[in-house]
């Protein structure tokens, strides 16, 4: 990456010196249309342009969502008493390899997601440890000992399978994130990479069913990609802690099964905005996306994603506008 780093520096140096000369030639012309050097030249420097300042695709996609929701979106009732406007059966894809996707219209809280992630890897279901990570983003559903019910975490790691009252034996449970990986390395094609929340059975005993309920791996030349569905969308304050947390599960798979990152679906069903971030999502629509998106770093790749802890890893390079806040309909 350092190097990646500094052939861009040096390339916008040479950027510079070129753009210097051709205004030099342009004012020592006298009369006269610019010469053919000229013409080149200012081409030349517009294609560099381009090249150095790619447009961010999370952003574009994102901004052009909230548009949709807000010109084509019907209003409709919730759960909260909030009332939004919705669309349905929508589709994002960003290429990991352009970078991590954050937004950078809006500064997304890379700890929270990543504390986050972690918590569900660990099939964790009480929000003890994120809050002794200073993330609070689980607590308005948490009950007064800090149970979830059997949410993320259980779902992926300890999966019901069978469960006998009459039997003095333990709960016979699936591991489905361990069986993916394991398939994934030893079956490469198979199109059973999946993992699944939704438990029908247990609905009734989850503080929040899952919104993002079912996702599948897909491996190709040697990269590792991800398809997420998502039945419930908070398109302002949930969907980029979704983006970044999937790509980030997208990247510790793949460090787990050696292999690289490929690209990242999102599907949507039910797509809003509340009605009460509409000014929120106003700001956002008026902000320019930075050019170039941040970079997840490791200090270490490990091949047991059990092992995986907070420090292992960083954000770099997060050029972003600052944060939106916005109340949370519970």
């Amino acid at each position: 990456m350092n190097n990646v780093r500094t052939l861009r520096a040096s390339l916008e140096s040479l950027l510079d010196l070129a753009k210097s000369a051709s205004q030099q030639m342009c004012s020592d012309r006298k009369e006269g249309g610019p010469s053919l050097l000229e013409q080149e030249l200012d081409i030349a420097i517009a294609e560099t342009e381009r090249e150095l300042n790619p447009p961010n695709n999370v952003d574009s996609q994102y901004l052009d969502l909230l548009e949709d929701i807000m010109d084509n979106g019907v209003d409709k009732g919730d759960r909260t008493g909030t009332g939004t406007k919705s669309v349905f059966g929508r589709q994002l894809q960003f290429d990991l390899s352009e970078g991590f996707p954050l937004l950078t219209t809006k500064k997304v809280h890379f700890k929270s997601v990543a504390h986050e992630l972690l918590w569900m890897i660990n099939g964790s279901t009480n929000v003890k440890y994120l809050q002794d990570n200073g993330v609070s983003i689980w607590n308005a559903w948490a009950r007064p000992d800090g149970e979830l019910g059997p949410v993320y975490g259980s779902l992926w790691r300890k999966w019901l399978a069978e469960k006998d009252p009459d039997r003095d034996c333990d709960d016979i449970t699936i591991d489905q994130l361990a069986d993916v990986i394991k398939q994934i390395k030893e079956n490469p094609d198979s199109r059973r990479h999946i993992v699944t929340a939704w438990n029908p059975g247990v609905v009734e005993e989850q503080a929040l069913p899952p919104c993002h309920l079912l996702y599948q791996f897909y491996v190709v030349d040697g990269k590792l990609s991800c398809s997420m569905y998502q039945r419930s969308c908070d398109v302002f304050l949930g969907l980029p802690f979704n983006i970044a947390g999937y790509a980030l599960l997208t990247h510790l798979v793949a460090n787990a099964t050696g292999l690289k990152v490929g690209s990242l679906t999102i599907s949507l069903g039910d797509a809003h905005i509340y009605n009460n971030h509409f000014k929120q999502v106003e700001e956002q629509l008026s902000r320019e996306p930075k050019h170039h998106l941040p970079e997840l770093v490791f200090h270490q790749k490990r091949d047991n994603i059990d092992e995986v802890v907070f420090s292992d890893f960083y954000i770099d390079f997060y050029d972003c506008h600052p944060s939106i806040k916005a109340k949370v309909s519970v």
